[in-house]
């Protein structure tokens, strides 16, 4: 039996005195791909805000087990210290700060926090080069300041490379196929694919079932007013591409 490395218990969130969460109930494994689709305005970026501890999203009932503890008792860099990801559906610029030095101090403060010794720049440097070229990033990239003036493409390929080099245990991808094309899109997919393994997990927020013929989920969600409505496997991500969503009915 797999081992539950995410459960979502009968979560209420809000963002001022709207409800933006309604009951949802979510299980994760390990080695798992789980795929949440659904209409704009449905909750899917406020789900991943909350998962992360964005400031401003409040749960107001119900709980969070990552690896079997309460991630809500966790500030944000506490849960991405303890292997938590988040990569944005438009990830911030960072004026001032090279992309390099961002994710050597990144990944150090990571290694830290698991009492793993820090790397040096000639290691961290050789790290880097090796997982940047996988990724086709050029070196010229990583000199210029984080996400300014990067392309979407880029942006996308930068999350992408934080994550090879966190190597989170839990990986949430909002839109990230949002504002990127297809060679891209292929590109950035087949990253993603090197990191999966049978002791991490993702969950991915999509709109499009062409991400998911690259990134093949075990799991699709259907999501709309704050909740899942219907589960299914593959072959639910189909559906949504040839009829949209209005064949889901909301749940009583």
């Amino acid at each position: 039996m797999k081992e539950p490395l995410l459960e979502v218990r009968n979560l209420h969130a809000r963002v001022g005195e709207k409800e933006i969460i309604k009951g949802l109930n979510l299980k994760i494994n390990k080695g798992e791909v789980h795929a949440v689709m659904g209409p704009n305005g449905a909750g899917k970026s406020s789900l991943s805000y909350v998962l992360s501890g964005k400031n401003g999203y409040e749960v107001t009932s119900g709980e969070i087990l990552f690896k079997g503890k309460n991630l809500l008792a966790l500030s944000t860099e506490e849960r991405a210290q303890a292997g938590v990801f988040l990569s944005m559906q438009s990830p911030i610029e960072i004026p001032g700060v090279s992309a390099s030095n961002f994710l050597r101090q990144a990944v150090n403060s990571i290694r830290k926090a698991n009492n793993e010794p820090e790397l040096d720049m000639l290691s961290f440097m050789k790290l880097l080069k090796a997982e940047a070229q996988k990724l086709q990033i050029p070196a010229e990239m990583l000199k210029r300041f984080v996400n300014v003036g990067f392309s979407g493409g880029e942006k996308k390929r930068f999350e992408t490379l934080q994550m090879a080099l966190l190597k989170p245990d839990f990986c949430i991808l909002d839109e990230i196929d949002s504002g990127v094309d297809i060679d891209a899109l292929k590109t950035i997919s087949e990253g993603i694919n090197t990191l999966k393994n049978e002791n991490n997990a993702f969950l991915i927020i999509t709109h499009h079932e062409q991400l998911l013929l690259q990134i093949v989920p075990d799991y699709v969600h259907i999501f709309a007013d704050g909740q899942i409505i219907k589960t299914g496997d593959k072959t639910l991500a189909h559906e949504v591409e040839k009829s949209g969503y209005g064949k889901f009915p909301l749940k009583e």
